[in-house]
């Protein structure tokens, strides 16, 4: 989704640093380059070419048909990897200039050589492919993906503070981690944060850290912009004290009132969520109406802070949320309380007596948010019903026994919304021997200049 909660392995955010774990220890001895073709774009925006000895490489800055001086980077027995370092001919029509001069130096954005007018089409075309070749699934016609602001829309990220000394004076400077790298790119402005984020950094930001960490140091720090100008912020080992005044934060989405914080995991771009809370709607109506699902039971499996089950549970009679995470699983008892997404009583196009009505169906409605990894829960939980069932798990996807407990369960009808469209496609393959079948499918471009892209499908048998 939407990350509406923490998950790891997310989308990299600008400037996120790569696990040392997750970086290749197969550098290529000598660093070779030749002149490559571009045949077409892949997963992670690269364009991908053939060497002449027959390997694959993926290219990073090049677009179909062009033709590159390309250096490779990284090599293996059967792939290779590589960077444009000179357009030879055949620019491709929908290349542009990039507009940050940290493009290529920062470890965010690298898909801002393509027009931002053209990359949820581009996107889109691979992810056909993807499903194409993983799963053997034609994507359905309808398949679209849903776009909002190009630039100024990220109101989520994390930044290095770097913290100097001049005499007395401390001096705070900001940056992002560079690519395949732990060295800073330092920055003055954003162009994809919001500029309530970059109003923040370019002031109160530099009094808040200026006399918190020693000087020479870096330390991350995650910003949350609640899109109503408030700035949260968190870093690691944060005092409680000042946790519960600067970290925790409440957004407005959808007329509900979600509380999070900035130390875990929350959607990026707000300007975009409402059209995925009114998709997954939706598809969950569509679902009440058939039959293939219930108003009984909703269960939302890798649920965060329970942002879905909050937009969802004035549906339903009873609601379960699933989520390991135990900071996550507080602020979901906080999203689903009765009194939080309450209608106000000022509300004068409805009659008291209605108001009364509607509050009392909201108190009907049973919760229970469940601290687990959600395939334990839901392999040792039976569900006997058509239960509506909304999964929202880490790019791994779903584990195997989660989709063995599906297929054994009463579930007719699965809401699958995915950070990672690849192992998306492998869990639709394996799915699908269990009788499902894609009834619709949606994107969502919520990180804009990058080549991510979240999905959501629903499933039916």
């Amino acid at each position: 989704m939407s990350r509406n909660f923490y998950k790891p392995g997310k989308p990299r955010r600008p400037g996120h640093k790569r696990p040392a774990s997750a970086r290749s220890a197969y550098s290529a001895p000598v660093r070779e380059v030749f002149e490559v073709r571009i045949e077409k774009m892949v997963q992670g925006g690269e364009g991908m070419a053939r060497l002449p000895d027959g390997r694959v490489c993926f290219v990073a800055g090049a677009l179909p048909d062009e033709l590159c001086k390309v250096v490779v980077t990284f090599t293996k027995k059967d792939f290779s990897r590589g960077h444009v370092v000179e357009l030879l001919e055949g620019a491709n029509p929908d290349r542009v200039e990039a507009r940050c001069p940290l493009y290529g130096k920062c470890g965010g954005c690298s898909l801002q050589h393509l027009d931002s007018g053209k990359q949820a089409e581009y996107l889109a075309q691979v992810e056909r492919e993807n499903f194409r070749r993983i799963a053997r699934i034609e994507l359905p016609e309808s398949f679209t993906v849903h776009t909002g602001p190009a630039w100024g829309y990220r109101n989520r990220a994390r930044v290095v503070v770097v913290c100097d000394q001049a005499g007395d004076k401390p001096i705070v400077r900001f940056g992002f981690r560079k690519q395949e790298s732990n060295s800073v790119a330092l920055f003055k402005n954003c162009p994809v944060l919001t500029p309530a984020l970059n109003e923040f950094l370019q002031g109160r930001a530099r009094e808040i850290f200026a006399g918190k960490f020693r000087p020479g140091c870096e330390m991350e720090v995650n910003l949350f912009d609640n899109g109503a100008g408030e700035i949260s912020y968190y870093y690691e080992g944060m005092p409680a004290s000042e946790f519960s005044e600067n970290a925790v934060s409440v957004a407005e989405i959808c007329g509900k009132k979600i509380e999070a914080d900035a130390g875990v995991f929350f959607q990026s771009n707000l300007a975009l969520l409402p059209a995925l809370v009114q998709s997954v709607r939706d598809a969950v109506d569509e679902g009440l109406a058939s039959g293939e699902a219930s108003d009984e039971w909703l269960i939302d499996l890798f649920s965060g802070v329970g942002f879905f089950a909050a937009m969802l549970q004035d549906k339903f009679k009873r609601v379960t949320t699933v989520e390991r995470e135990e900071k996550c699983l507080q602020h979901a008892k906080v999203n689903l309380s009765e009194m939080r997404n309450e209608p106000t009583c000022n509300n004068a196009s409805r009659s008291d007596e209605a108001m009364r009505d509607v509050i009392n169906d909201k108190q009907a409605t049973a919760i229970e948010n469940v601290s687990a990894p959600a395939e334990e829960w839901l392999a040792s939980n039976v569900v006997n019903i058509p239960a509506t069932l909304i999964v929202d798990p880490p790019r791994t996807g779903l584990p195997k026994e989660a989709l063995d407990a599906i297929a054994d369960s009463s579930v007719n009808r699965l809401i699958y919304v995915s950070c990672h469209p690849v192992t998306l496609a492998r869990d639709t393959a394996l799915l699908a021997e269990k009788g499902f079948k894609i009834r619709r499918a949606e994107a969502f471009a919520f990180y804009p200049q990058t080549p991510h892209l979240e999905m959501m499908l629903v499933l039916a048998r």
